[in-house]
């Protein structure tokens, strides 16, 4: 009987941790390190996840990443000390997420040469899986800036987020699609996307050169004018870094509410705030927006995926995001969409939608090693 395969998957966030072990697709179990901002605290929350493995008698035959920005990596990759440096160059495309990832990995690094220096064990192998890997065949018209076309041959070009996240839910759905149709897949959370699937393939996105582009989200901006950039520099004196910081970290619902970039705080605060207010009905507007695009491009829909924490927890949004897609003939079924404590997935529209609506909980870790099996 072939020996199961002991694997740790890492999804290290801007300011969180989450982890799960396990054996083959089986998760043994799973959890979370939470209030992690800084490299030093990154560097203890790992030692106590190493910690606890130790406790249990477990050495991972493989670690496990997601890696948020891959570039030009189409495929999982094991992670050799060329690859962290590849990553280290492209890491200011996706701060928030590609600095803490590629610490985590030189960490994970010395961790495992470490404990397998004096033991005859096969050194544990490390692994990356990338976000972007799920666009990667998106048609060259939808990945194109309408800048210069040599900027495009230097890989100036729209990446797509998410991808993991993405890829997994609308695979959980294939069984009432029969494998095939037009999907439209909206992770929502701090950070946001919405993705246009054909027949299982990517074939656009809401994020683009970076996880800036798209939808507002937790504290990113979205799509903007560019022209803001200059004026910005020019008239209010702001540096590059300065600007940078602030599109990423001080916009998007914390910049317009002024209050909080979690949803449930400013839900709670709608009535009696009007910027809480105006940041959910900027939300809810530009989610609208991009499923209306992505529907007129690819001539209709056949079934909206919602995910992600705010996806897969507020049917406040969903409804909301629903009533706006009528003209679609969607109809959301209340009393299922009301349910907070499905398993899996959920189908939320009601017998008579035009189009199916579902909520899916996704499982990035899952995904994350389904795709990496095939190199470890």
């Amino acid at each position: 009987m072939k020996q199961k395969k002991t694997i740790l998957a890492l999804n290290v966030g801007s300011s969180s941790i989450k982890y799960s072990l396990f054996q083959d697709e089986e998760c043994i179990f799973s959890g979370e390190e939470e209030k992690v901002f800084t490299k030093k605290q990154r560097y203890s929350s790992l030692s106590k996840i190493f910690s606890e493995l130790e406790k249990r008698k477990i050495k991972p035959d493989a670690v496990v990443h997601r890696v948020v920005h891959g570039k030009d990596f189409r495929q999982p990759e094991i992670i050799d000390t060329m690859l962290i440096k590849k990553l280290n160059k492209i890491a200011e495309l996706a701060p928030l997420h590609e600095i803490p990832e590629v610490q985590a990995i030189e960490f994970c690094k010395e961790r495992l040469e470490a404990e397998n220096k004096n033991s005859g064990k096969k050194k544990a192998v490390q692994a990356a899986v990338f976000d972007t890997s799920f666009y990667a065949d998106m048609p060259e018209k939808n990945s194109i800036y309408g800048i210069p076309y040599r900027f495009y041959k230097k890989g100036i070009r729209k990446y797509g987020f998410h991808g993991i996240s993405h890829k997994y839910v609308t695979n959980e759905i294939k069984e009432f699609m029969n494998g095939k149709g037009k999907v439209i897949s909206c992770h929502l959370g701090n950070g946001s996307s919405v993705t246009a699937v054909v027949n299982g393939k990517a074939i656009d996105t809401s994020m683009g050169f970076t996880p800036l582009e798209g939808l507002v989200m937790g504290t990113r901006s979205g799509s903007i004018d560019p022209a803001i950039i200059p004026y910005l520099i020019k008239y209010e004196k702001m540096s590059i870094a300065e600007i940078s910081s602030m599109l990423n970290n001080e916009s998007g619902l914390l910049g317009i509410s002024g209050l909080s970039r979690d949803m449930r705080t400013l839900l709670e605060n709608k009535e009696k705030d009007r910027k809480a207010k105006l940041a959910v009905e900027v939300f809810i507007d530009r989610v609208v927006k991009q499923i209306g695009s992505f529907a007129a491009m690819m001539n209709g829909v056949d079934a909206i995926i919602f995910t992600g924490g705010i996806g897969e927890h507020n049917p406040y949004i969903r409804n909301e995001i629903s009533k706006n897609l009528l003209f679609l003939g969607v109809k959301i079924d209340g009393k299922m969409n009301n349910n907070l404590n499905f398993n899996k997935k959920i189908q939320i529209s009601s017998k008579s939608s035009k189009v199916k609506i579902f909520a899916v909980k996704t499982d990035e870790m899952l995904e994350m090693i389904i795709e990496a099996k095939s190199i470890i």
